[in-house]
């Protein structure tokens, strides 16, 4: 019996891994002869890095980069040596991750951090980059990534312009003369889940500005600032981007690496399935299981149980779905390749008691549906 299980992580639980190596535990215990193969998986977001290097059995190094407000952090960024790809995780550098609740400010916050990574990952040679943008805390166009990659903005007093998406509004004068030449050698892809525009009702500060601290008067203070943003950076490029699907993912990022840098766009669990094998793994498979801390009527967005069911019913396998929660319309994923889900709480809990027993409580909820699938196996073999 082969079985492949591909789930994303949970959320301040476990990383994809690790949701991975309990669900083998629990099969394991009912089935110790299957073939299991962990294909850890992420459809953009925050662990996406993990998932990969977890996957191409990759590197994972570190660099000092300035944080979405200005402090230094230590970011983590993939590095696949065979095929001279880095693996850029947004959220490791200017990620709500590293914010508290009162600390997010979507009109300061900068991706300058997220363009440090894009440098580092020029030194050591890079030929391709997955730049991941999910959970970020920025909404300032992908400014501060191209300042960091050596474009130069300046307010009417002809002075550096403030770092943060609202300053954009002071634009004068923008000279991308000096942005670095080596990203024209360079494939860089997008992975995101999103196709919001940069500007507008569904635009970067509209629909998440809001979770990044922004006020009602403050979104459209933002949004007006992008749009003149853009307004320049169309000016400069004799072509505006604006409103192509996904530049306004992570604040606008997607703008910038739209714009500036050539980017192409794909869904996540797309790049994540592919570097790590899903296809010709699921190929011969008796049975897919995957998850996320959440499953409900948002994973048709492309999180990754949607995702690794396309792969699955392309080749005719069924795919269980083992949950942290199963929430509101969860079962329209029964349409899109899901044929069951389950959540691991085995009884009423607090999310904290959940959190730290996640491993656990996924290991005996394998278990579980092992039993159950050979159960049911049995009784149609008795027919």
């Amino acid at each position: 019996m082969k079985i492949v299980i591909a789930p994303d992580s949970f959320k301040d639980s476990l990383s994809a891994e690790g949701v991975a190596d309990a669900i083998a535990l629990g099969l394991a215990q009912v089935w110790p002869d299957a073939q299991l193969l962990k294909r850890p998986m992420a459809d953009g977001g925050e662990g996406t890095m993990e998932a990969i290097i977890a996957a191409c059995s990759g590197e994972l190094r570190r660099q000092h980069v300035q944080g979405p407000l200005g402090e230094t952090v230590q970011a983590g960024w993939g590095w696949l040596a065979d095929s001279h790809t880095a693996i850029i995780e947004m959220a490791q550098a200017s990620g709500l991750q590293l914010l508290g609740l009162g600390q997010r400010d979507a009109c300061r916050s900068s991706t300058f951090g997220t363009g440090q990574l894009i440098s580092a990952a020029l030194d050591a040679g890079a030929q391709r980059i997955i730049l991941a943008i999910g959970g970020s805390a920025t909404n300032d166009g992908g400014s501060g990534m191209l300042r960091a990659l050596g474009v130069r903005l300046f307010d009417a007093q002809d002075q550096a312009l403030a770092e943060g998406g609202l300053a954009l509004s002071q634009l004068a004068r923008l000279d991308a003369s000096a942005l670095d030449p080596r990203l024209a050698r360079v494939q860089l892809e997008v992975a995101a889940d999103v196709d919001n525009p940069l500007c507008g009702s569904n635009g970067a500060s509209a629909i998440f500005g809001p979770q990044k601290g922004a006020s009602a008067e403050q979104v459209l203070s933002l949004d007006k600032a992008l749009g003149h943003f853009a307004d320049h950076c169309a000016a400069w490029l004799n072509e505006d981007v604006r409103d192509f699907p996904g530049c306004g993912a992570a604040g606008g990022m997607g703008f910038a690496a739209k714009a500036f840098l050539q980017a192409t766009f794909r869904p996540g669990i797309d790049v994540v399935a592919e570097l790590a094998g899903l296809e010709s793994a699921v190929q011969g498979a008796d049975l897919v299981i995957t998850g996320e801390g959440r499953f409900d009527a948002q994973t048709l967005r492309g999180k990754t149980p949607f995702g690794v069911a396309r792969v699955a019913k392309r080749h005719g396998v069924p795919v269980l779905v083992i949950a942290g929660t199963l929430g509101e319309g969860y079962q329209q994923l029964y349409g899109h390749g899901i044929d069951a889900a389950f959540a691991v709480t085995s009884g009423p809990m607090s999310l904290e008691q959940a959190c730290g027993n996640a491993a656990e409580l996924l290991r005996d909820r394998a278990g579980d549906v092992a039993r159950l699938w050979s159960c049911a196996h049995q009784s149609a073999s008795n027919r």
